[in-house]
């Protein structure tokens, strides 16, 4: 099987999960509504991404036994909902609108670095240096973290902030590591790497000419 089959079924199930966890505590309050349509609506946009222009890491194959590991670790972003519903917390609204604010930036800057990476390297191979990735190497894992720091955010609690701080200390940045591996072997990603930042846009360069833009693997 792919190892998006099982990422796939995660973000499918999770308004489902979400709903069923309203239904058993009887939540119904504002914090409960906002987390269901942040983090469902995500999980339909990430299938709907998947169609469009799906990323080629989460299409290798992985056994069957592989396939439910990633599933159960994937899970994991579901104690978050959980510790909202079940507590009965209900978020400020400040709050609340910060969440959804981060939400939406994240969503932004994950799906439409994707599309740019996804349809650049359709026609193009190489090392991609404008657009998101003008100034940002990881502008997708970027907008990641936002989206589920905006999800942790509404619980008040410690636990997912833990959860996510795994994730990126375990996943993201031995990706991003290893893809900066990669990229190095093209001529101009020494120049590239001082100009941008591994996550976080180096803004120190200001010049408005850039190189022409080639991209990201």
């Amino acid at each position: 099987m792919k190892s998006k089959y099982a990422i796939n079924l995660h973000k499918g199930l999770t308004f489902f999960f979400i709903l069923g966890l309203m239904f058993v505590y009887q939540n119904y309050t504002l914090g409960a509504w906002v987390y269901l349509a942040l983090h469902g609506t995500y999980g339909f946009l990430w299938l709907l991404k998947d169609r469009i222009f799906p990323d080629p890491q989460w299409e290798q194959s992985v056994s069957i036994p592989q396939g439910i590991f990633v599933f159960v670790i994937v899970n994991l972003y579901w104690i978050a909902p959980f510790i909202l519903i079940s507590s009965g917390t209900v978020p400020p609204l400040p709050l609340v609108a910060l969440a959804i604010s981060m939400n939406i930036f994240g969503v932004f800057l994950h799906f439409a670095s994707d599309a740019q990476k996804y349809y650049t390297l359709k026609y193009q191979k190489g090392l991609i240096t404008e657009g998101f990735f003008a100034r940002c190497r990881n502008t997708n894992y970027l907008g990641e973290i936002l989206i589920y720091s905006a999800f942790a955010m509404l619980t008040q609690h410690w636990l997912p902030f833990l959860i996510l701080g795994s994730f990126i200390s375990m996943v993201f940045i031995p990706n991003m590591l290893k893809k900066d591996t990669s990229l190095s072997r093209y001529p101009d990603f020494e120049d590239y790497k001082k100009r941008s930042g591994m996550l976080f846009p180096n803004l120190s360069f200001m010049s408005v000419s850039q190189p022409e833009g080639k991209t990201i693997v």
